[in-house]
């Protein structure tokens, strides 16, 4: 009885969890935690439903690489995922989140909701006369095929989180099931511009774990920072893949290289993807 009194989730941590008391004395985290608290959504910023508990738990000073991939590797037994959390823009204490209900990402196809985003644009593009998406032009290719795995996902995270502490990132714990879920759980609003709603965001992220090895490892007032085990090696892969990127994240075309090929060029092989929007 002992060991698991001293296992239990330390402090408030518990509060992040939905009231479980048989499920509770489940979650154990054996990792020293550094200073942190508790951050609830502010009740003076625009909330889409009231959340009845904090959204996440966040570190008061920045943190090594190495917790990072400790927390990992006990996520399913804390139930706890770790995010390294880039506060230069974005004073995530203050509160000024929106968290979505992680049981609602399920709702969403990512097929669909590329489909929806391609159309849109597919038919901009015509009334202006011209092609930003080939070869795929005005016909959403859906989803790419799976990669090749070029190492564990795990272990890919866990190296990218080593050079992502670098920047002096502050450490977060979101209670979800999955990386993916912490975009809706912490209210992150980074892509408010492209999609007003961040679980169909979330919905594209597990995909994209499935079938590339991807991990959530960082994410700042408008970035995010995924691992990636399986990227796409081939040329034809990797613009089927830039394909989809567009969809989630259309700034990096369009404020990038300017098409399909030229991001295809810049994800070929490579084992970290970063996002920004405007």
């Amino acid at each position: 009885m002992d060991d698991v009194e001293v296992r239990r989730l330390p402090g408030d941590l518990p509060q992040l969890f939905d009231p479980s008391p048989d499920g509770e004395a489940e979650r154990t985290l054996s990792v020293p935690l550094p200073d942190g608290d508790l951050v609830w959504p502010d009740p003076g910023y625009p909330q889409r439903r009231p959340l009845l508990r904090p959204a996440f738990w966040l570190s008061d000073e920045p943190v090594r690489g190495e917790l990072w991939g400790r927390l990992r590797a006990e996520h399913a037994r804390s139930g706890l995922w770790p995010l390294l959390m880039d506060e230069t823009d974005q004073p995530w204490a203050s509160g000024q989140i929106a968290p979505e209900p992680v049981a609602e990402i399920g709702n969403y196809v990512p097929q669909a909701f590329m489909s929806e985003v391609w159309s849109d644009w597919a038919e901009q593009a015509a009334r202006e006369d011209h092609d930003d998406l080939a070869p795929f032009g005005r016909h959403c290719p859906g989803p790419a095929a799976s990669g090749v795995p070029v190492d564990d996902p795990d272990a890919m995270a866990d190296r990218y989180a080593r050079v992502l502490a670098g920047r002096g990132l502050s450490l977060g714990l979101a209670a979800v099931d999955r990386g993916a879920d912490t975009l809706a759980a912490v209210g992150w609003q980074g892509a408010l511009n492209h999609n007003e709603w961040t679980a169909p965001l979330a919905a594209v992220l597990r995909g994209w774990e499935e079938r590339f090895g991807a991990r959530v490892v960082a994410m700042g007032f408008n970035t995010l920072e995924l691992s990636v085990a399986a990227p796409p090696i081939t040329t034809r892969h990797a613009v089927h893949v830039a394909a989809e990127h567009w969809t989630f994240c259309p700034d990096i075309l369009f404020q990038g290289p300017g098409t399909l090929a030229g991001y295809a060029e810049e994800i070929r092989g490579k084992t970290n993807w970063s996002f920004w929007w405007d």
